[in-house]
């Protein structure tokens, strides 16, 4: 269940338990917070079926396809570095209920026929660098790796940030034997072929798609990807479209 669902319910229940005398669930209650919304079964052990019925009547559609939202970007492109930390990840932060995410860091890079270095990047050895470690977490790390990224970008300087930052799945070393094999170049070579598939080509990056289309409305998707995903969306909104984005801080990096 997603993070704000979850906290109506926790919330729900402690208020009830503190005017009531009771705090703990009850001992019949053997799962985490996490947990309660998972099944009936669960939800009716730890006595709050009624509150997660009532979360999950507003959570959208799940027979509604979420927005596609695809990212064509560079690691160290100053604008797609701003668009991933004032636009994009603060977006998927609040509606991922209804929004897909892919990255596919790449960009204006070239992959050229030499054993030694296979590709060039627009912003040196560096970038190309930035780009392979990225794709190797998105890779191993899969749902926990848009926060990882998100916190590399939004340091100052992208590859430090690199190292001390992994998902509890997953270790710096995991990531730095995909750097430094095979599996690194077979990811990058794979975000070559998807950027040179887009149709129409891309001519500068941040490049974002909706749903595998690209949209003339750049400035909108620039400044305003919050509403727009909302508008997008074909289900019934969700509570978060009538609120504002977020603005986020490092504090979890």
């Amino acid at each position: 269940m997603k993070l704000p669902g979850l906290l109506a319910v926790i919330l729900f229940v402690c208020t009830n338990r503190r005017s009531s005398g009771l705090f703990h669930p009850k001992p019949a209650c053997r799962y985490p917070p996490s947990q309660w919304c998972r099944s009936l079964e669960i939800a009716i052990s730890c006595n709050v079926q009624k509150q997660c019925m009532e979360v999950n009547a507003i959570r959208p559609n799940q027979t509604v396809p979420p927005v596609s939202v695809t990212l064509y970007y560079e690691s160290l492109c100053p604008d797609c570095r701003v668009f991933i930390t004032q636009q994009l990840f603060p977006t998927w932060t609040m509606l991922q209920d209804i929004m897909a995410v892919t990255l596919v860091p790449y960009g204006n890079a070239k992959e050229i026929p030499s054993a030694n270095s296979p590709f060039t990047c627009q912003h040196g050895e560096p970038e190309c660098i930035g780009n392979m470690i990225e794709a190797c977490i998105l890779h191993l790390t899969g749902h926990s790796a848009f926060q990882i990224i998100y916190c590399m970008e939004s340091a100052t300087d992208v590859l430090d940030a690199a190292q001390p930052l992994y998902a509890p799945s997953v270790s710096w070393s995991s990531v730095n034997s995909c750097l430094k094999g095979d599996l690194g170049l077979q990811l990058i070579h794979a975000n070559a072929a998807m950027t040179r598939a887009l149709n129409p080509h891309h001519t500068h990056v941040p490049w974002v798609t909706f749903n595998g289309e690209y949209t003339e409305n750049e400035e909108k998707t620039m400044s305003s990807l919050f509403h727009l995903v909302c508008q997008l969306y074909k289900g019934v909104k969700p509570p978060a479209c009538t609120g504002a984005p977020v603005r986020l801080n490092r504090s979890f990096c």
